[in-house]
C-alpha cells in the first residue's frame, strides 16, 4: 500500500510506535485473527500472510499455539495481547458460530472490546447479520470486488494508525 506524503506524515508516528512496542513487548500484537478451524489452511493462512507482508504483527493460531499447550489458554493470552480483532467471516465461520465452537468464544471476547473488524470472504453482510447482528453492526471489509491482499493492506494500515497504549 502506498501513501501520499501527507498520509505518511500522519501514519509514520504510529508506525514507529508500533515498531518500538514490538521490540519491547514481543508478546503484543497489532491484530488477532479469528477464523474458523476449516479455514486455517486456506483463506485464514492467506490473510495472515498478506497482513504480515503489510507490516502488521498478527496473532494466528497456526503460528502461535505451541505444541502441547492448552489451546484455550493460549487463545486467551493472544486476545489479551492484541490491539484489534480481525474476524474472517466465511461460510465455515458462520457455521462455527452457530455450533458454539471456539471461534464463537473468540468472537464474544472481541465484540466486548469494540475493536473488531469483520472481513467478509465468500459471504455478505445479510448472511452475517442472520448469524451475528452484533458483528454485522461493525464497519468491515468485503473481498467481493477486492482481493484479500488489498483488504489486508487496508486492515494493516488501520491497525498501524491506532494509538498504542
Amino acid at each position: 500500500m502506498s501513501y501520499t506524503p501527507t498520509e505518511w506524515r500522519t501514519v509514520e508516528p504510529f508506525s514507529e510506535k508500533a515498531r518500538e512496542q514490538a521490540q519491547s513487548h514481543p508478546e503484543r500484537r497489532d491484530l488477532f485473527l479469528c477464523h474458523a478451524w476449516d479455514d486455517r489452511e486456506n483463506s485464514a493462512k492467506e490473510l495472515y500472510g498478506h497482513l504480515k507482508s503489510n507490516g502488521a504483527s498478527v496473532w494466528f493460531s497456526e503460528e502461535d499455539l505451541p505444541l502441547g499447550s492448552l489451546m484455550i489458554r493460549e487463545i486467551d493470552r493472544g486476545l489479551r495481547n492484541s490491539r484489534v480483532g480481525i474476524v474472517l467471516v466465511t461460510p465455515a465461520l458462520l457455521a462455527s458460530i452457530e455450533a458454539a465452537g471456539v471461534a464463537e468464544k473468540e468472537l464474544a471476547v472481541l465484540l466486548s472490546t469494540r475493536r473488531v473488524i469483520p472481513v467478509l470472504h465468500g459471504v455478505d453482510f445479510d448472511e452475517l447479520n442472520d448469524v451475528s447482528p452484533m458483528l454485522a453492526s461493525h464497519a468491515g471489509l468485503n473481498t467481493k470486488g477486492s482481493s484479500l491482499d488489498h483488504v489486508a493492506a487496508k486492515v494493516a494500515a488501520a491497525a498501524a494508525a491506532l494509538p498504542t497504549s
